[in-house]
């Protein structure tokens, strides 16, 4: 094992990177508090390169009138950063839309969904796989049953249906489809 200088450790790519990404970090905590609330609603650090700061923006507006203040942003960010940045440059380039909270779905996990029918289905998977065609289809038919025999029964075309798709929808979900497409 060979020892390496300082100079040739700090030459690694992650050690750089590393080093590089520490200013930015530094401005992502205090750009809100720098720039204001309304303004970090509207804008998104991307880079720090050669010591110019790459923003985005929501619109081409921001972007312009974010440029007419970027002297008085200068001076309020190299205030709070270690190594002075020369400019910032706003652009739409890049520009994520942040998701609303609100407005986000929420992912179901299996058992969450309304057809979910338990851990029973689980516990047969482990047979091996039957090479008769027509046998295949008999212990899928039984399985069915099995699985079906203790499930209500959907009122509007008389088939065992999941106890929360009766709960949800009132009916199983071919006929809640059908009745969602007829609207």
């Amino acid at each position: 094992m060979s020892l390496k200088s300082v100079n040739d450790i700090l030459n690694l790519p992650e050690i750089q990177i590393l080093l590089y990404q520490q200013p930015f970090k530094r401005l992502l905590k205090c750009w809100a508090e720098v720039v204001g609330s309304a303004i970090a609603a509207h804008t998104q650090p991307l880079s720090i390169q050669r010591d110019v700061l790459r923003v985005a923006t929501s619109s081409a507006a921001w972007a312009q009138n974010l440029t007419f203040e970027r002297q008085r942003l200068l001076v309020k960010l190299n205030e709070k950063l270690p190594d002075p940045l020369v400019d910032i440059h706003f652009s739409t380039a890049g520009w994520k839309r942040p998701q609303d909270k609100a407005n986000q779905q929420k992912t179901l996990s299996p058992c969450e969904h309304p057809s979910y029918l338990g851990d029973e289905t689980r516990k047969e998977r482990d047979r091996a796989p039957t090479k008769n065609t027509n046998a295949a289809f008999e212990n899928w038919a039984k399985k069915m049953q099995r699985r079906s025999h203790n499930l209500p029964i959907c009122p509007q075309c008389q088939s065992p249906t999941p106890p929360g798709e009766i709960q949800r929808w009132g009916v199983c979900s071919i006929c809640a489809t059908k009745q969602f497409s007829n609207i």
